[in-house]
Protein backbone atom coordinates (compact mmCIF):
# COMPACT_ATOMS: atom_id res chain seq x y z
CA UNK A 1 0.00 0.00 0.00
CA UNK A 2 2.75 2.43 0.89
CA UNK A 3 4.28 1.66 -2.42
CA UNK A 4 1.21 1.99 -4.28
CA UNK A 5 0.58 6.12 -2.37
CA UNK A 6 4.62 6.42 -3.08
CA UNK A 7 4.06 6.05 -6.78
CA UNK A 8 0.83 8.28 -7.15
CA UNK A 9 2.70 10.92 -5.08
CA UNK A 10 5.63 11.01 -7.42
CA UNK A 11 3.38 10.83 -10.46
CA UNK A 12 1.48 13.67 -8.84
CA UNK A 13 5.04 16.14 -8.50
CA UNK A 14 5.92 14.96 -11.90
CA UNK A 15 2.83 16.14 -13.24
CA UNK A 16 3.04 19.53 -14.93
CA UNK A 17 -0.16 20.58 -13.99
CA UNK A 18 0.68 19.91 -10.28
CA UNK A 19 4.26 21.99 -11.09
CA UNK A 20 2.36 24.74 -12.17
CA UNK A 21 0.28 25.18 -9.37
CA UNK A 22 3.32 25.28 -7.10
CA UNK A 23 4.28 28.16 -9.70
CA UNK A 24 0.98 30.08 -8.94
CA UNK A 25 0.64 29.82 -5.59
CA UNK A 26 4.18 31.70 -5.34
CA UNK A 27 2.99 34.39 -7.60
CA UNK A 28 0.30 34.66 -5.03
CA UNK A 29 2.27 34.35 -2.28
CA UNK A 30 4.42 37.18 -3.52
CA UNK A 31 1.22 39.45 -4.58
CA UNK A 32 -0.29 38.67 -0.85
CA UNK A 33 3.49 40.10 1.04
CA UNK A 34 3.33 42.91 -1.24
CA UNK A 35 -0.33 43.74 -0.65
CA UNK A 36 0.48 43.84 3.20
CA UNK A 37 3.18 46.60 2.72
CA UNK A 38 0.44 49.04 1.93
CA UNK A 39 -2.42 49.94 4.14
CA UNK A 40 -4.83 47.76 4.19
CA UNK A 41 -8.64 47.71 5.13
CA UNK A 42 -9.70 45.16 8.06
CA UNK A 43 -11.30 43.12 5.39
CA UNK A 44 -8.73 42.65 3.25
CA UNK A 45 -6.10 42.14 5.95
CA UNK A 46 -8.51 39.83 6.92
CA UNK A 47 -8.21 37.84 3.12
CA UNK A 48 -4.34 38.17 3.42
CA UNK A 49 -4.47 36.55 6.72
CA UNK A 50 -6.49 33.14 5.17
CA UNK A 51 -4.67 33.40 2.05
CA UNK A 52 -1.31 33.50 4.08
CA UNK A 53 -2.61 30.72 5.93
CA UNK A 54 -3.50 28.60 2.58
CA UNK A 55 -0.18 29.41 1.07
CA UNK A 56 1.76 27.61 4.17
CA UNK A 57 -0.60 24.67 4.52
CA UNK A 58 0.08 24.30 0.63
CA UNK A 59 3.92 24.63 0.53
CA UNK A 60 3.79 21.95 3.62
CA UNK A 61 1.80 19.86 1.55
CA UNK A 62 4.60 19.94 -1.28
CA UNK A 63 6.89 19.29 0.33
CA UNK A 64 5.56 16.52 2.31
CA UNK A 65 4.50 14.91 -1.46
CA UNK A 66 8.48 15.49 -2.48
CA UNK A 67 9.65 13.98 0.85
CA UNK A 68 7.41 10.77 0.18
CA UNK A 69 7.83 10.42 -2.98
CA UNK A 70 11.83 10.81 -3.20
CA UNK A 71 13.52 7.48 -3.64
CA UNK A 72 16.40 8.33 -1.38
CA UNK A 73 14.55 9.45 1.87
CA UNK A 74 18.11 9.56 3.91
CA UNK A 75 19.82 12.20 1.16
CA UNK A 76 17.08 14.32 1.02
CA UNK A 77 18.09 16.95 3.40
CA UNK A 78 21.50 16.55 1.89
CA UNK A 79 20.55 18.54 -0.98
CA UNK A 80 20.64 22.46 -1.05
CA UNK A 81 17.01 23.37 -2.27
CA UNK A 82 14.99 20.76 -0.13
CA UNK A 83 16.86 22.24 3.09
CA UNK A 84 16.21 25.58 1.99
CA UNK A 85 12.48 24.86 1.37
CA UNK A 86 12.07 22.77 4.39
CA UNK A 87 13.29 25.80 6.79
CA UNK A 88 11.42 28.11 4.67
CA UNK A 89 8.49 26.28 5.39
CA UNK A 90 8.82 24.78 8.57
CA UNK A 91 9.63 28.55 9.86
CA UNK A 92 6.43 30.13 8.18
CA UNK A 93 4.10 28.02 10.43
CA UNK A 94 5.35 29.99 12.86
CA UNK A 95 2.74 32.36 13.76
CA UNK A 96 3.02 36.21 12.85
CA UNK A 97 0.64 37.97 15.62
CA UNK A 98 1.79 37.84 19.07
CA UNK A 99 4.87 36.35 18.99
CA UNK A 100 8.38 37.34 19.76
CA UNK A 101 9.72 36.17 16.58
CA UNK A 102 7.11 37.89 14.31
CA UNK A 103 10.07 39.85 12.55
CA UNK A 104 11.53 36.57 11.73
CA UNK A 105 8.38 34.97 10.47
CA UNK A 106 7.53 38.23 8.24
CA UNK A 107 11.00 37.69 6.85
CA UNK A 108 10.95 34.01 6.09
CA UNK A 109 7.69 34.93 4.55
CA UNK A 110 9.45 37.47 2.14
CA UNK A 111 12.19 34.59 1.20
CA UNK A 112 9.14 32.50 -0.55
CA UNK A 113 9.41 33.86 -3.00
CA UNK A 114 12.96 32.20 -4.32
CA UNK A 115 11.15 29.08 -3.64
CA UNK A 116 10.56 29.94 -7.17
CA UNK A 117 13.85 28.68 -7.74
CA UNK A 118 13.66 25.37 -6.14
CA UNK A 119 10.14 24.55 -8.72
CA UNK A 120 11.39 25.32 -12.28
CA UNK A 121 14.64 23.54 -12.64
CA UNK A 122 16.04 26.61 -15.34
CA UNK A 123 16.64 28.98 -12.49
CA UNK A 124 18.18 26.31 -10.35
CA UNK A 125 20.76 25.84 -13.05
CA UNK A 126 20.93 29.86 -13.06
CA UNK A 127 22.01 30.01 -9.33
CA UNK A 128 23.80 26.65 -9.49
CA UNK A 129 26.24 28.35 -12.23
CA UNK A 130 26.24 31.39 -10.25
CA UNK A 131 27.63 29.54 -7.47
CA UNK A 132 29.94 27.28 -9.35
CA UNK A 133 31.06 30.81 -10.72
CA UNK A 134 31.89 32.40 -7.63
CA UNK A 135 35.34 30.55 -7.11
CA UNK A 136 36.81 32.00 -10.20
CA UNK A 137 34.70 35.55 -10.03
CA UNK A 138 36.81 35.74 -6.82
CA UNK A 139 40.00 36.14 -8.23
CA UNK A 140 38.77 38.78 -10.85
CA UNK A 141 36.99 40.46 -7.50
CA UNK A 142 40.54 40.72 -6.00
CA UNK A 143 42.13 41.95 -9.18
CA UNK A 144 39.68 44.76 -9.70
CA UNK A 145 40.25 45.65 -5.78
CA UNK A 146 43.33 46.37 -6.57
CA UNK A 147 42.95 48.54 -9.81
CA UNK A 148 40.66 50.25 -7.40
CA UNK A 149 43.11 50.56 -4.59
CA UNK A 150 45.60 51.94 -7.28
CA UNK A 151 43.72 54.57 -8.68
CA UNK A 152 41.99 55.72 -5.40
CA UNK A 153 45.64 56.12 -3.97
CA UNK A 154 46.18 58.37 -7.25
CA UNK A 155 43.64 60.41 -7.17
CA UNK A 156 43.50 61.12 -3.66
CA UNK A 157 46.87 62.33 -3.96
CA UNK A 158 45.94 64.38 -6.85
CA UNK A 159 42.60 65.94 -6.54
CA UNK A 160 42.44 66.31 -2.90
CA UNK A 161 42.77 69.71 -3.02
CA UNK A 162 40.52 69.86 -6.03
CA UNK A 163 37.04 68.41 -4.23
CA UNK A 164 37.78 66.90 -0.37
CA UNK A 165 33.94 65.41 -0.86
CA UNK A 166 34.99 63.31 -3.83
CA UNK A 167 38.78 62.45 -3.27
CA UNK A 168 39.69 63.00 0.58
CA UNK A 169 40.95 59.96 1.30
CA UNK A 170 41.25 56.07 -0.38
CA UNK A 171 38.11 55.35 0.69
CA UNK A 172 35.88 58.49 -0.19
CA UNK A 173 38.05 57.71 -3.46
CA UNK A 174 37.12 54.47 -3.75
CA UNK A 175 33.91 55.45 -3.42
CA UNK A 176 33.81 57.89 -5.86
CA UNK A 177 35.45 55.44 -8.39
CA UNK A 178 32.56 52.96 -7.96
CA UNK A 179 30.46 55.82 -9.15
CA UNK A 180 32.35 56.39 -12.06
CA UNK A 181 32.27 52.80 -13.18
CA UNK A 182 28.89 52.92 -12.99
CA UNK A 183 29.03 55.80 -15.57
CA UNK A 184 26.72 57.92 -12.39
CA UNK A 185 27.27 61.48 -13.80
CA UNK A 186 31.10 60.73 -13.95
CA UNK A 187 31.78 63.54 -16.49
CA UNK A 188 31.06 65.84 -14.00
CA UNK A 189 33.57 64.47 -12.06
CA UNK A 190 36.32 64.62 -14.73
CA UNK A 191 35.38 68.16 -15.80
CA UNK A 192 35.76 69.64 -12.66
CA UNK A 193 39.49 68.00 -12.36
CA UNK A 194 40.06 68.72 -15.88
CA UNK A 195 39.56 72.73 -14.98
CA UNK A 196 42.67 72.29 -13.14
CA UNK A 197 44.65 69.28 -14.71
CA UNK A 198 43.31 68.96 -18.57
CA UNK A 199 45.23 65.74 -19.15
CA UNK A 200 43.18 64.12 -16.00
CA UNK A 201 40.86 62.38 -18.65
CA UNK A 202 43.31 59.90 -19.12
CA UNK A 203 42.65 58.91 -15.32
CA UNK A 204 39.30 58.57 -15.74
CA UNK A 205 39.51 56.73 -19.45
CA UNK A 206 41.80 54.26 -18.47
CA UNK A 207 39.82 53.41 -15.23
CA UNK A 208 36.89 52.88 -17.12
CA UNK A 209 38.14 50.75 -20.22
CA UNK A 210 40.15 48.37 -17.14
CA UNK A 211 36.79 47.92 -14.64
CA UNK A 212 33.61 48.84 -17.03
CA UNK A 213 34.99 46.70 -20.03
CA UNK A 214 37.71 44.59 -19.38
CA UNK A 215 36.54 43.43 -16.13
CA UNK A 216 32.76 43.24 -16.63
CA UNK A 217 34.12 40.92 -19.79
CA UNK A 218 35.87 38.39 -18.25
CA UNK A 219 33.06 38.00 -15.64
CA UNK A 220 30.22 37.67 -18.30
CA UNK A 221 32.95 35.17 -19.40
CA UNK A 222 33.17 33.48 -16.83
CA UNK A 223 29.62 33.01 -15.94
CA UNK A 224 28.62 31.94 -19.42
CA UNK A 225 30.96 28.93 -19.49
CA UNK A 226 29.85 27.70 -16.30
CA UNK A 227 26.19 28.47 -17.10
CA UNK A 228 27.39 25.96 -20.79
CA UNK A 229 28.77 23.11 -18.60
CA UNK A 230 25.47 23.42 -16.20
CA UNK A 231 23.32 23.06 -19.17
CA UNK A 232 25.88 19.86 -20.69
CA UNK A 233 25.44 18.36 -17.28
CA UNK A 234 21.53 18.68 -17.27
CA UNK A 235 21.52 17.53 -20.93
CA UNK A 236 23.62 14.49 -19.99
CA UNK A 237 21.27 13.18 -16.61
CA UNK A 238 18.17 13.50 -19.44
CA UNK A 239 19.76 11.69 -22.27
CA UNK A 240 19.75 8.13 -21.69
CA UNK A 241 23.59 6.28 -21.36
CA UNK A 242 25.20 3.81 -23.07
CA UNK A 243 24.31 1.09 -20.66
CA UNK A 244 20.80 2.01 -20.50
CA UNK A 245 20.65 1.49 -24.51
CA UNK A 246 22.40 -1.28 -24.58
CA UNK A 247 19.98 -2.77 -21.85
CA UNK A 248 17.65 -1.80 -23.62
CA UNK A 249 18.38 -3.39 -26.61
CA UNK A 250 19.13 -7.12 -24.76
CA UNK A 251 15.17 -6.60 -23.94
CA UNK A 252 14.21 -6.18 -27.19
CA UNK A 253 16.19 -9.25 -28.51
CA UNK A 254 15.38 -11.17 -25.79
CA UNK A 255 11.18 -10.38 -27.24
CA UNK A 256 12.08 -10.92 -30.37
CA UNK A 257 13.78 -13.98 -29.66
CA UNK A 258 10.47 -15.70 -27.81
CA UNK A 259 8.15 -14.58 -30.32
CA UNK A 260 10.18 -16.43 -33.01
CA UNK A 261 10.36 -19.19 -30.88
CA UNK A 262 6.61 -19.21 -30.43
CA UNK A 263 5.46 -18.90 -33.88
Amino acid sequence: MYQTLKAKLFALKENKIFELSVVAVIIISALEIGAKTFQLSDQAYSITSVLDAFITLFFLFELTIRFIADPDKKSFLKKGWNIFDTLVVFVSLIPIDNSEMALLARLVRVFRVLRMVSVVPELRVLINSLLKALPQLGYVILLMFIIFYIYAAIGSFIFHDINPTLWGDIAISMLTLFRIMTFEDWTDIQYETMEVYPFSWIFYLSFIFFTAFAFLNMVIGIVVNVMEEEHQAARAKKEPTLTELQQELKEIKALLSQSNQHK
